[in-house]
């Protein structure tokens, strides 16, 4: 997963990451894209993403055709039509459904803002790898990452990146996973 997060955890709507947008922080995202081959999303999201990228490909070059061209696997029981190209949904036993995925052949599968899912990814133990990017600010409102329907879980820090914009980038994995 990989998130956007004020300081005090808020990740919804993150408007407020605009100010602090860098070359930076467009390459680690570059990167990360470019080292998946899957989208998984939570319908918010997939409704958010599905109406802005594909009119974007002009001004987002390769990444904007990454976005659109990846397999996007949508977890929802609310949505039955889902127009944007390459788009699955994912309905029932999630666990069993994000198994086959990691079972198929391919590079990482990211999941991008999905509040709702990642909670439920983490009660899981579906998490293979926490990237949060931190954004120096309190956002004072709105939804958090970590709620508190989540269980204890215990993580090690892999990496750190700091952008000179005050963005820190830590990376955690569950405890006693390299």
């Amino acid at each position: 997963m990989s998130e956007f997060m004020a300081l005090d955890g808020v990740m919804e709507n993150p408007q407020w990451t605009f100010p602090y947008g860098s070359e930076e922080q467009e390459r680690f995202k570059y990167e990360e894209l470019r080292n998946a081959d899957a989208l998984l999303l939570g319908r918010v999201t997939y409704e958010g993403f599905a109406a802005a990228w594909p009119n974007m490909l002009e001004q987002t070059g390769e990444y904007g055709q990454w976005m659109n061209g990846y397999p996007k696997y949508v977890v929802s029981n609310t949505l039955s039509d889902l127009a944007w190209t390459r788009s699955t949904l994912l309905q029932g036993d999630l666990q069993a459904e994000i198994a086959k995925l990691k079972a198929l052949p391919g590079k990482d599968i990211l999941v991008f803002g999905s509040c709702t899912l990642v909670q439920s990814l983490i009660n899981l133990g579906l998490v293979d790898e926490y990237r949060l990017m931190v954004f120096p600010l309190l956002a004072g409102g709105g939804k958090r990452l970590f709620g508190d329907s989540l269980g204890k879980t215990e993580l090690k820090l892999i990496e750190t990146k700091r952008f000179s914009s005050g963005v820190v980038v830590a990376t955690y994995v569950p405890a006693g996973e390299q």
